[in-house]
């Protein structure tokens, strides 16, 4: 279990933990010198059932609220600091409204240095405390009055943390390991070592992690979890991590990265998130307003984005898009506060709804409605209802990382919701059946459209029928899509063309009527059929109209277009296919040259010349110098 103390400066919180564990926090010189804590301290403790209890002792300060951030982000447990004397001041005040903020609601309060004065003031500062806790997620918090300087109330403050302590042994150390780096330092024969607080999974010596946003890659040569050496780390724990790496150096490091896996390391400068705007406001919080995100143990300058509206009044909460100056970790649930343009004052703050907000297209309805199913608390049925709003489908890959799922994990959820999965291996989408069945009716529709307007042609191939489609899809979803509507045969393949069943390419009246003219001529000079100029010439008819109807009835895949001028029928190129093969075969190299060719088929040189450059580009032939050979066999080229 983890604890921090929050409270106003000078209220004893540092006094307090030394009291609950023997240590002092205050390890700066200047906070020895001064009294005051200015940067995070931790101490640890051994509780009578053998738990180890990790605290963090926070600034109190006005001027070090950035720190105190750093330290509470990821806690189990806060322990809020009243002095007697003074009662609540300032800084207690903004301290419990980050906890609330930050969704805490197991704490105690520690209403110190009650040696100071008489019971009735002990009694009028309860009070005054449990007024305040009443609309927190503290509220009904138990108050225990103590001294650390003579120890009165210690114990019973202790017997407590125990209880607690208890109580959430056994958490769930689901989800990939992620630790949010509050310290960097270096010892001598080890190396760099990092601090933070485990906010999910677990951590073994030997793995290998990468450093976020940086994307250095790092490995973990040893473990110190809530102060002593362990093999692992998980979550609830203060770890200290020896890491190394061919780039790492103190240097590296920053206060606010995080040590965590690949599998969720992607940085992002948009998140979307529920922002709540504290009561006490002066004014509402507009578009576009400029303010300090802290999030994890970081602190990175951004603006609001409101979703919902223009502006989010005080007390009152909406969904924002935080545009950030620089890229962070963030995943899904992750909290954060949200401090003003100066970094003087706390105005709100809530928690991360998608970590990967779109640049474009953030307050359409579409995209509000994708993140109210995204708020939904239990993940099967936000799934069940992005599945149902996302008519592109979900990346579950990308999902799975918003979501901090292993592949385990991310396996189970998807296996729990009724969708249609497909796409490549690495990049798998999910869509809703009814989504998908949608999607099959639209291609079945396009299907029809093409035959309708094109009756001459066997049908479109699979990226001319992808094109027509009325939303945009990726090349593999719409294959799957294809071969799913082949394998219930509502659509058949022939070759490289799709059609619908029943479906048989025909000549429209006029054009069969002409086609019917034009058969014989080819036929004349069975090798050698007449140029389309000749045959213009022959049938008294205009070469542009010639040409576009000869070109329909080739993809009708009754001609063959040999050259520009030059159309060929099936049974006479397969004839001239065939007099290669023996050609060939009749040479002791099993190779010909354009002569031999000649030759053979009486066609003359330059109609020869035009034939077999075409049995190239088929793969018929293979030229090589001034020779060529077969390649396949005219069977398998030309049926």
């Amino acid at each position: 279990m983890i604890i921090a103390t929050a409270g106003h400066i000078d209220h004893g919180k540092t006094v307090l933990v030394k009291a609950l564990t023997g240590v002092d926090t205050d390890r700066l010189p200047e906070e020895k010198a001064r009294g005051v804590s200015i940067d995070l301290g931790f101490a640890y403790d051994t509780l009578t059932d053998g738990t180890r209890v990790g605290f963090i002792d926070v600034p109190g300060h006005e001027r070090f609220v950035r720190n105190m951030l750093a330290g509470v982000t990821g806690i189990d447990f806060a322990l809020l600091v009243v002095a007697a004397d003074d009662g609540p001041m300032p800084q207690t005040l903004e301290h419990l409204a980050i906890l609330d903020l930050l969704g805490l609601s197991a704490g105690a309060v520690a209403l110190t240095k009650v040696d100071r004065v008489d019971p009735q003031r002990v009694s009028q500062v309860r009070d005054e405390i449990e007024l305040l806790l009443a609309d927190t997620g503290l509220s009904g918090a138990p108050i225990f009055p103590v001294s650390g300087i003579t120890g009165d109330g210690i114990p019973e403050l202790q017997s407590h943390l125990s209880d607690v302590a208890a109580s959430i042994a056994g958490r769930r150390t689901d989800g990939h390991f992620r630790l949010a780096v509050d310290r960097c330092f270096t010892l001598p024969g080890a190396g760099v070592v990092v601090t933070g607080t485990v906010f999910s999974g677990t951590v073994s010596a030997g793995d290998r992690l990468l450093l976020s946003p940086s994307g250095l890659p790092v490995r973990v040569r040893s473990i110190h979890a809530q102060n002593q050496q362990s093999d692992v780390g998980t979550v609830g724990q203060r770890c200290a991590l020896n890491i190394t790496g061919g780039d790492i150096d103190r240097a590296a490091v920053h206060r606010g990265d995080w040590v965590l896996p690949g599998a969720i390391h992607a940085p992002s400068d948009r998140i979307d998130a529920r922002i709540r705007l504290l009561p006490g406001e002066s004014k509402a919080l507009r578009h576009w307003t400029p303010v300090h995100i802290h999030l994890g143990a970081i602190d990175v300058t951004g603006r609001v984005a409101v979703l919902d509206g223009q502006s989010i009044k005080p007390g009152e909460s909406g969904r924002v898009q935080l545009v950030l100056d620089h890229p962070v970790g963030a995943l899904r649930g992750d909290r954060l506060i949200l401090r003003d343009q100066s970094a003087q004052r706390t105005v709100g703050g809530g928690w991360i709804i998608d970590p990967f907000s779109p640049k474009r297209g953030r307050r359409t309805p579409d995209r509000l409605t994708v993140l109210e199913a995204m708020e939904l608390e239990e993940a099967d049925a936000r799934l069940s209802m992005l599945l149902d709003r996302a008519s592109d489908g979900i990346d579950l890959q990308r999902l799975a990382t918003a979501w901090n799922l292993p592949s385990a994990e991310a396996e189970k959820l998807w296996r729990s919701v009724d969708m249609v999965r497909t796409g490549k291996p690495d990049a798998p989408v999910g869509f809703s059946r009814a989504q998908w069945a949608a999607m099959q009716d639209a291609a079945l529709v396009q299907l029809r459209a093409w035959h309708d307007k094109s009756p001459d042609q066997p049908g479109p191939g699979e990226a001319q029928l992808l094109r027509t489609m009325p939303q945009r899809l990726r090349e593999d979803l719409f294959s799957a899509l294809i071969l799913e509507l082949i394998r219930d045969k509502h659509v058949l393949r022939d070759g490289s063309s799709l059609h619908l069943p029943g479906h048989r390419a025909a000549l429209a009246p006029s054009d069969a009527a002409m086609w019917e003219r034009i058969l014989p001529l080819l036929d004349v000079d069975h090798l050698r059929p007449p140029r389309i100029r000749e045959l213009a010439e022959e049938l008294d008819y205009d070469l542009k109209p010639l040409e576009q109807l000869l070109m329909r009835v080739t993809r009708m895949g009754m001609l063959y277009r040999v050259a520009d001028n030059r159309y060929y029928l099936p049974d006479t190129l397969r004839q001239l296919a065939e007099i290669a093969e023996g050609v060939a075969k009749s040479a002791a190299d099993g190779t010909f040259d354009v002569r031999d060719y000649r030759d053979a088929t009486g066609i003359g040189r330059n109609v020869t010349i035009q034939v077999l450059e075409f049995f190239d580009k088929q793969g018929f032939t293979r030229r090589t110098g001034d020779n060529r050979a077969i390649h396949q066999s005219s069977a398998e080229v030309f049926g």
